[in-house]
């Protein structure tokens, strides 16, 4: 089999190994595609060098077939198609005492605190994967993980058809979020300053706004007659998106924190007070979000496919991370494994 090793310092490696037999609760997956989230590129960057360890296999957003299955193993066979919830929960946590193991005390996220799918062969607990339809592209499938993120955000937020939301932030994880929110009936606006992904989200039938052209409050406010955004999903992680996110929702409307903040924003916490806004955090997923994510990819009724801009062998992962920086125009990238 062959695999790719972060090794530091933005280096990696592509070596060759042996595959991991299964444990009794194990399978192993053939992988087909993984696809590279902004988790990847921090760990390549070395920003996340303390928690991952080196050397490293990344991955976690992935599609493929089983290939072996572990004595213990019911109701997966050898030749299924399959995508991995990368999530490996403690079991004995409060968290995962109470139906929340997927923000577990201990949690193993696969593909960081273990190593991950971009691999020929990635060995998974059984735990972890969901069949996917025999007749799926697995391109599309290994879009999986990301729209499960997008799904669990809106899921989180109680959106509901004839709502008005506002998404800030148009990379990959805001485009999903808009057309996830469009699937629940949702009237969705999509700020952005990027004019690629401004293009993109137009194209893909998402209303736009450039915050840097009309100021995003006076927008929502015409938009919504003086009321206010039912909910904003705060995608972009940046300063200006945690000031504004209060000021363009509605009286006791909701504003989801879906992007990752490394360090304290300010945050506008007098509209909360004034409009008694709900502040609700979103992180990765639930297996409900998983199966909502494999129905919406499966039928593409809203072209997630379209967000595969590009797709490399495994191999040329140096040069993908490499030209990923400066790259303005690119949306999700997969590698083929």
């Amino acid at each position: 089999m062959t695999a790719t090793r972060y090794e530091g310092n933005k280096k990696i490696s592509v070596v060759e190994g042996c595959k991991k037999a299964p444990k009794a609760n194990e399978v192993t997956v053939e992988i087909a595609y993984s696809g590279i989230c902004g988790t990847d590129l921090h760990i390549f960057h070395g920003v996340m060098d303390e928690r991952v360890g080196k050397p490293h296999i990344m991955g976690h957003e992935c599609s493929g077939v089983i290939e072996a299955v572990g004595s213990d193993v019911s109701g997966l066979s050898i030749g299924d198609k399959v995508v991995v919830r990368p999530l490996d929960p403690c079991g004995a946590c409060y968290a995962c005492q109470h139906g929340m193991s997927h923000i577990c005390y201990n949690l193993n996220f696969m593909g960081v605190d273990t190593d991950g799918s971009m691999q020929s062969y990635w060995t998974v607990p059984a735990s972890t994967i969901h069949k996917i339809p025999q007749d799926m592209d697995l391109k599309n499938a290994a879009l999986v993980e990301p729209v499960a993120v997008a799904v669990h955000d809106v899921n989180r937020s109680g959106l509901k058809a004839g709502d008005k939301a506002v998404v800030i932030g148009g990379g990959p994880i805001g485009i999903l979020v808009a057309l996830v929110a469009k699937s629940f009936g949702a009237d969705v606006v999509i700020s952005e300053i990027n004019p690629f992904r401004l293009g993109f989200a137009k194209d893909l039938g998402i209303d736009t706004v450039n915050p840097t052209e009309k100021d995003l409050v006076t927008y929502v406010n015409t938009w919504t007659d003086g009321v206010g955004a039912d909910v904003c999903f705060e995608v972009s992680g940046s300063k200006p998106g945690a000031m504004v996110m209060t000021e363009v929702v509605k009286t006791r409307g909701k504003v989801v924190l879906v992007g990752i903040y490394g360090q304290p924003a300010e945050v506008n916490l007098k509209q909360m007070w004034l409009r008694e806004v709900e502040l609700i955090g979103a992180r990765v997923y639930e297996d409900i979000d998983y199966d909502l994510a494999i129905d919406l990819v499966a039928k593409n009724d809203y072209s997630f496919d379209k967000l595969i801009t590009k797709v490399a062998p495994l191999e040329e992962l140096q040069d993908i991370l490499d030209g990923m920086d400066t790259d303005q125009q690119g949306m999700k990238v997969l590698v083929k494994c």
